[in-house]
């Protein structure tokens, strides 16, 4: 025993940086939850750590959260600190049905939206797949920091599924965000509304200031050169529907 402590986690040095007036975040089996100060305004943290895999525990743990403060905070702001590798493959948890469970997830999240709680997401690690799209993509905005990992799926993998060789989609990755991999990608794609740096306190409340339930990532992606036909998709049903009407 040396009596020297271990080093800090990434969540705990993004937390501090986050929350200079100070946070009660614990983490317990790679789950985080609690809360922090932004100003003079409590927020919920949920989420997680380590490139956790989403299991049905964690899902059903971060629901729970999510509830709880429904119930018990009326509109208070909640943050989702992403960090994952994505959904748990195991025949356990497919067994148990989890896409159930991611599925209880992300309405929760829809539910502490529509009951008046911002709900911001911000990747400080890692978000892949599953994972991330019931947890930070599910929040009004999602931010990332630079150094962040996101993607929907490796190239190699995707290559093997979609029987597309590598190469090909490699030369797809360097001009459409679609197949490419990383936050500005994402950022193109209106999927993270910015990224991150330097002070991220005076971020996180400006977020939290600007937070809005209507969802313009469609838009905001097209803007920004990266999404091309999700919008104009989207106008032409409305369109059509309107005209049916």
């Amino acid at each position: 025993m040396n009596g020297l402590k271990d080093p800090p986690k990434i969540w705990q040095l993004v937390a501090d940086q986050l929350f200079p007036h100070g946070h009660q975040i614990v983490e317990q089996e790679n789950f985080l939850s609690g809360t922090a100060q932004v100003g003079s305004t409590t927020v919920a943290i949920i989420g997680t750590t380590d490139h956790t895999p989403i299991g049905v525990e964690i899902a059903l743990a971060q629901a729970t959260a999510v509830l709880d403060t429904v119930r018990s905070h009326p509109r208070r702001p909640i943050l989702i600190l992403v960090d994952t590798q994505g959904q748990r493959l195991r025949y356990r948890d497919e067994m148990l049905g989890i896409n159930s469970y991611m599925a209880h997830l992300g309405k929760c999240i829809e539910l502490a939206r529509q009951q008046g709680h911002p709900v911001l997401g911000l990747v400080y690690d890692q978000a892949l797949s599953g994972g991330f799209i019931t947890s930070g993509l599910m929040a009004d905005a999602c931010y990332a920091l630079p150094n962040a990992t996101i993607r929907v799926m490796g190239l190699p993998a995707m290559a093997r599924i979609t029987k597309v060789p590598e190469e090909r989609l490699i030369e797809l990755a360097g001009h459409s965000p679609v197949f490419a991999p990383g936050p500005e990608n994402y950022l193109r794609m209106g999927g993270v509304e910015a990224i991150w740096d330097a002070d991220l306190a005076l971020q996180l409340e400006q977020a939290l200031a600007a937070a809005d339930p209507v969802d313009r990532r469609s838009a905001t992606g097209l803007a920004r050169g990266g999404r091309m036909l999700a919008q104009p998709v989207i106008d032409a049903v409305l369109s059509a529907h309107a005209a049916a009407s």
